[in-house]
């Protein structure tokens, strides 16, 4: 069996929201169902704007004392900002807690097992002072820990799981066509369901009214989505971010995040099917590229 890895992702922030109205008032604005939300159970949501584009997305951990937001650290500013804006007369703080928490990517085979979870996406238990958790996105991507700062290193080597590269991770969720934030999905522009956050477990149809859920749910019932997010081969130097994806020299993408020969692109639906059928192949700069399909992805 090969050992599990960890690795410490320092471009991740945890922004707290404690006060007796924390979940309540989350409830109203994310596009998850935080009714879901447990000990034994983590969700992965998005902010909108009223208009349903993207602002930020994280994961909620319930620590007991507070709902801690596993988020991009170099926006946390703008993530705690726009939550107050909504916070009126209720009951909560909103504070950064970046200094107290770390948050690890766990992967390898064994994973689950190490940390006596079953492998269901969300399942969550305490550990080392702080909460680990299988990604509530995809079971593949392994877990995940939200750990208190000093001592987290120590509490992952104890359970037997060894130190790796960050970049190990990145490039693992890029395998899998799992998007990273900001990097991914252009903030006020990107579309939930262009970046599969209905397949991923991101967002909620039954729960009843979230910010930009309008726009969301008639993207969905009106099979609006044309565009979708998917993992790509690069043949070539990798391609700078936003770069124009054409196939036949007409536009029909454009590049997002990449990694050691492995990228995700936004893509036309049309221009895949159109390439797919006649085997001409996606240019993006000077590389060509090769998109796949998740086989989690419905489209």
């Amino acid at each position: 069996m090969i050992q599990p890895t960890y690795a410490m992702l320092e471009d991740r922030g945890a922004l707290a929201l404690s006060g007796s109205d924390r979940q309540s008032f989350l409830q109203g604005l994310v596009s998850n169902d935080l009714d879901k939300l447990g000990h034994e159970r983590v969700v992965h949501a998005a902010l909108l704007t009223p208009q349903g584009k993207y602002l930020h997305d994280f994961f909620v951990v319930d620590t007991g004392s507070a709902l801690v937001l596993d988020c991009e650290r170099a926006r946390i500013d703008d993530l705690a900002r726009r939550l107050r804006v909504y916070k009126l007369r209720a009951d909560i703080s909103i504070d950064d807690v970046t200094d107290r928490f770390a948050v690890a990517a766990l992967m390898g085979e064994g994973t689950a097992r190490a940390l006596g979870l079953d492998a269901d996406p969300g399942r969550a238990a305490s550990f080392g002072g702080g909460v680990v958790y299988i990604d509530p996105r995809l079971a593949k991507a392994g877990a995940r820990a939200l750990l208190p700062r000093d001592g987290a290193e120590r509490a992952l080597e104890r359970a037997a799981f060894a130190s790796a590269d960050a970049s190990t991770y990145d490039k693992t969720r890029i395998l899998l066509g799992l998007p990273d934030g900001s990097r991914d999905m252009v903030v006020e522009k990107a579309v939930l369901l262009e970046c599969g956050f209905e397949e991923l477990n991101g967002v909620d149809f039954d729960k009843g009214c979230f910010l930009g859920q309008e726009l969301t749910a008639r993207t969905k019932y009106r099979g609006l989505v044309k565009k979708r997010l998917v993992p790509v081969r690069i043949h070539g130097p990798a391609p700078a971010i936003g770069t124009p994806v054409t196939l036949d020299g007409k536009e029909a993408g454009e590049m997002r995040s990449g990694r050691d020969g492995a990228g995700l692109a936004l893509m036309r639906l049309e221009h895949l099917e159109r390439a797919a059928a006649s085997g001409i192949a996606f240019h993006c700069a000077d590389a060509v590229l090769e998109p796949s399909k998740p086989d989690w992805a419905r489209f």
